[in-house]
């Protein structure tokens, strides 16, 4: 039987296998480029923020601490004040220290530290006060040693201090307190018989960055 060679590819098929390998090619590149845009990685951090504690306490006995926190808690200096004559000095004592929650220092700034906020009757302006700190004892003899930090012509509201004070934190106790002598002198002259008057202190404390 006599063989014949296959027949010679016609021009038509070769181009139809030609498109064919690069139609190919070109999903293999397609493939390829997609693999390789999706390879990523990531690192992720996070911080947590705790806030400080800061709270001023008073006391009227150097013991016994509480929040006096707003003019109508106020604490009730001891003055022993009911029968003013004209020219008696009145002498009450008054601490302030912050407590064992607080965590950062703190400080009784000068000009708005000490000022009072509130004061009514008729002999207000008949009466003059200042405050020492740290005094030897709150008392005529005592307040020679004492630094003065506040002080008033009169009761009037808005008198502020002189001088700032430092208040440390005890570090998981209360901290150092700081004694304030509150004394009130009466006018000579002009102080109004039977006239009640009344002052109410603020003492702001502000805290230090920790």
């Amino acid at each position: 039987m006599t063989q014949h060679p296959a027949p010679a590819a016609s021009s038509t098929d070769r181009r139809r296998k030609v498109q064919a390998v690069l139609a190919g090619g070109v999903v293999l590149g397609i493939g390829a480029a997609v693999t390789l845009a999706a390879w990523n990685d990531s690192e992720f951090a996070f911080g947590t923020f705790g806030s400080a504690s800061f709270n001023l306490e008073g006391s009227t006995d150097g013991t016994t601490y509480a929040d006096n926190d707003s003019e109508g808690a106020a604490a009730e200096l001891e003055f022993s004040a009911e029968n003013v004559i004209p020219g008696e000095t009145l002498y009450a004592p008054f601490w302030v220290r912050l407590d064992e929650a607080t965590t950062v220092d703190g400080t009784i700034e000068a000009e708005d530290g000490i000022e009072i906020v509130a004061s009514e009757g008729a002999n207000v302006d008949f009466l003059s006060y200042s405050v020492y700190a740290d005094p030897a004892s709150c008392d005529a003899e005592g307040v020679a040693d004492g630094t003065p930090v506040a002080s008033g012509a009169d009761l009037s509201a808005g008198v502020g201090s002189e001088q700032t004070l430092n208040l440390t934190a005890g570090d998981g106790a209360a901290g150092t307190p700081i004694q304030l002598c509150f004394v009130v002198q009466a006018n000579e002259t002009e102080l109004q018989q039977g006239e009640p008057a009344s002052a109410t202190w603020q003492v702001l404390a502000t805290s230090l960055e920790g």
